[in-house]
């Protein structure tokens, strides 16, 4: 048994690797499709992550001179662009090809008998006289997004091409709005007592939430809480700024200015599902003594090895460039292909309500399509950039987060994960316990990374009422 499970293995192994140097290829054909096409079509190139990374070097006034293959470019820089460049993730733009890594792999293998020899002379080189100037390596795309910004250049057009031109996915344009879809409910009591906020995970929306928990709360949880549920920055009905970069930041300063500070919101208990997760970690250590409860809803937390690139391990846990399984495979296409993503989202996002119309011809009906709406209403902009920007980006921070957690927040911190979840796996709960001692974690049998909620929303609706009911007394 154990050799047909080493056989197995190598055979993943080996259709693995061929499967994803073909789409390393591919991702180069699409990168040139699309600059072909986005120049017809909206007479501009759209910016991408291809370009090799430059040497950034910031000078005396603040500005940051950019130098690559002998050619140099000076960039005026503001204090808080400067401050989102470093929230910006390196696997935006360092991504190295799978012939690539395993040439890497290669090499090192054969230079490990002389490791105590190079890394000496290495040593000698990176130390570099007393008065070099520090240097850190940036992608061009990056600094040219957020100059563009600050310069007042003409946005780009929304919707895109190709993204969803429907009312649904566009309404905040039509609006005008600048702040995030907020859907509310509960506090009919007429005196509101407390607050809770729901912040759902990766390409979903608030429908998670006000779809399964909201109608199953009870009459008096009803009417002693609001409950807050958002779209986050780029999903679903929030609005999706083709040059944002969506970055932690970002994200957490529209929760402050869509909810916290419109609807005079104090003091507040976090619910919040993966990527969520992150943010309402980032929350609570901006406001530790605002939060009354923290329930984290299978948290994507992966302690980074010492040694390790923070941001570069995590994106091969979460997106190991495997086939099998299924679940691997689409996160890594998703991770680490800009253009193969892109044009996953031109099929299933800008086709979105003719995938809702077969599901429902196909199920006569029978099946309610809230996930596959929060699946499809976004950007892929918006997706490419908060995924490698939060998942990867923070990957240095959240061990400062949690140990802020751990000594600041005062209230109840209770953790959820299912044990079948394939999607983050369960060791992430366990990493968090160890981090957080005193945090309750509860693994559910048989539920994965959906139904978690899905399917149990009555029983979960009660467990939330009990973590409130016992912060309060």
């Amino acid at each position: 048994m154990p050799t047909l499970a080493r056989i197995g293995t190598a055979i993943i192994d080996v259709v693995s690797f061929v499967v994803f140097s073909l789409l390393d290829v591919l991702d180069v054909v699409l990168c040139f499709a699309y600059r072909v096409a986005d120049f017809f079509i909206e007479s501009e190139w759209k910016p991408c992550y291809c370009s090799s990374p430059r040497e950034a070097i910031p000078t005396n006034g603040g500005d940051i001179l950019l130098s690559a293959q002998g050619e140099s470019k000076i960039v005026r820089m503001t204090s808080s662009s400067k401050v989102q460049m470093e929230d910006v993730s390196d696997t935006l733009y360092v991504r190295a090809s799978r012939v690539t890594e395993a040439s890497n792999s290669a090499v090192k293998r054969l230079n490990s008998n002389n490791g105590r020899n190079h890394a000496g002379h290495n040593h000698k080189k990176k130390t570099g006289s007393p008065g070099a100037r520090s240097s850190f390596v940036v992608n061009s795309t990056v600094v040219e997004m957020l100059h563009g910004r600050m310069a007042g250049q003409k946005s780009q057009p929304i919707p895109r091409w190709s993204d969803c031109d429907c009312q649904l996915c566009n309404s905040w344009s039509s609006s005008g709005s600048k702040t995030l879809y907020v859907k509310s409910a509960g506090g009919t009591g007429g005196k509101t007592n407390e607050d809770v906020v729901f912040i759902h995970g990766f390409i979903s929306s608030s429908a998670f939430w006000t779809e399964t928990l909201f109608p199953n709360f009870s009459e008096e949880a009803s009417s002693m809480y609001r409950f807050f549920a958002i779209d986050l920055l780029g999903f679903g009905r929030s609005p999706k700024p083709a040059e944002s970069l969506y970055t932690l930041k970002e994200h957490v300063d529209m929760i402050e200015k869509s909810v916290l500070e419109p609807y005079k919101v104090k003091s507040f208990h976090i619910v919040a599902h993966s990527l969520g997760c992150i943010l309402a970690l980032a929350l609570a250590v901006r406001r530790p003594k605002s939060i009354k409860s923290l329930t984290l809803l299978a948290p994507p937390y992966f302690p980074v090895p010492e040694g390790e690139e923070a941001t570069q391990y995590v994106m091969r846990r979460v997106a190991p460039r495997r086939v099998w399984p299924l679940i691997a495979f689409g996160a890594s296409m998703a991770c680490w292909y800009e253009h193969v993503s892109r044009t996953i989202c031109l099929l299933i996002c800008k086709n979105h309500r003719v995938w809702e119309f077969l599901i429902k011809l196909v199920t006569r009906n029978r099946l309610r399509t809230y996930l596959v709406e929060g699946f499809c209403c976004h950007t892929h902009n918006a997706a490419w950039h908060t995924l490698h920007n939060i998942i990867c980006g923070t990957a240095g921070k959240l061990d400062n987060y949690l140990d802020t957690v751990r000594d600041r927040l005062k209230c109840e911190i209770n953790v959820f994960h299912g044990k079948d979840d394939e999607v983050i796996p369960v060791e992430c709960t366990h990493n968090v316990k160890r981090r957080l001692r005193r945090a309750n974690v509860k693994v559910m049998e048989r539920e994965d990374h959906i139904t978690i909620v899905v399917g149990r929303q009555k029983e979960f609706a009660r467990e939330l009422e009990e973590i409130w009911g016992r912060s309060r007394g």
